[in-house]
């Protein structure tokens, strides 16, 4: 049989059993990376479509968010400070015998704040953990339902609500609710998780709400900069964006005069934490894996129970994922 009858028929090979050919062991699932991840929520945060940004325009973005974060205090004056009172508010907060007479008194000066402290004290899931009354109306009372720790948390999401909610352009107007959403919910995990990593609960809350404020500004830039016909978002860009949006975090933290526990984290988390990071990186990076994927998980992107975004995750972070669900209640 010539070489067409081989090649058609098999030649002399044709009445032979095909071989056995052995099942490929299953491949383990690896989590997926954080750069992965950022792609993802980077596309369906902006609403990208099809149309993509040529290489130049991205890099003229990229330069000048690099540019911003030489130059931080050009970076902050795209995001306003947080209000004087706050930082005088926390002092009295990092005081364990703290007089809830006095931080009243220092309340009392901010009537936007006080306002913040009565819906707190008065949301269901206080008044039914404590048994408490009907209805608190009386600050000392408030502040003594809430807690030290409660009262510091409280005030660090009013210190940066207006920051995260700064509207200009169309792109600005559909990402701020959604940032400060994901901010909210970063912070939290990264105090859930932040015992199991023997990491200050507290400072990995105010970590995970500092972090987006550069990408806050990032977003400005690109709503100011970008081609209506064409959006950035390719893969190297929104890598760089992300990379280039924390270190502006860092700067503008340090020009507010943050903790360096809490600027050190912000610095530390990279593309993928290792182990060797300090335990407030690893606390913040879980964290805004985590937010990530719950907003995702929420938007419909995947279901919660995805191996996308399950694998990988330790049991108390499954409990932090489920609680982000629930952490407007």
């Amino acid at each position: 049989m010539g070489w067409i009858g081989k090649l058609l028929n098999g030649g002399d090979e044709k009445n032979k059993p095909a071989p056995v050919t052995e099942a490929a062991p299953e491949m383990a699932l690896q989590p997926a990376t954080i750069t992965e991840i950022d792609a993802i929520y980077y596309r369906w945060l902006a609403a990208a479509g099809s149309a993509q940004a040529p290489a130049e325009a991205e890099q003229q973005i990229l330069d000048e968010l690099a540019r911003l974060a030489r130059e931080p205090i050009a970076g902050a004056a795209l995001v306003p400070r947080i209000p004087a009172i706050i930082p005088q508010l926390m002092r009295t907060l990092q005081d364990e015998n703290m007089s809830a007479a006095k931080l009243s008194a220092q309340l009392a000066q901010d009537v936007l704040l006080v306002a913040e402290v009565y819906r707190e004290a008065n949301r269901p899931c206080y008044q039914s953990r404590y048994n408490a009354s009907p209805s608190i109306n009386n600050m000392e009372g408030a502040i003594m339902l809430l807690g030290q720790n409660g009262m510091r948390m409280l005030l660090a999401r009013v210190a940066f609500r207006p920051i995260v909610s700064m509207q200009s352009g169309g792109l600005t107007v559909r990402t701020a609710p959604l940032i400060w959403r994901q901010s909210e919910k970063c912070a939290l995990a990264a105090s859930l998780v932040a015992p199991t990593m023997h990491a200050n609960a507290f400072d990995a809350y105010l970590a995970g709400l500092m972090a987006n404020v550069g990408l806050v500004v990032a977003f400005r830039l690109i709503d100011q900069m970008h081609a209506p016909d064409a959006f950035p978002q390719s893969d190297a860009f929104i890598a760089q964006v992300f990379a280039q949006a924390r270190i502006l975090s860092v700067r503008i933290a340090e020009l507010w005069e943050f903790p360096q526990s809490v600027t050190r984290a912000i610095g530390q988390v990279g593309v993928d934490a290792n182990a060797d990071a300090d335990p407030q990186a690893q606390a913040l990076a879980l964290g805004e894996r985590l937010s990530k994927l719950r907003m995702l998980a929420d938007s419909g992107h995947f279901p919660a129970d995805d191996p996308f975004v399950t694998t990988g995750l330790g049991k108390s972070a499954l409990q932090a994922f489920d609680k982000l669900a629930d952490d407007d209640e």
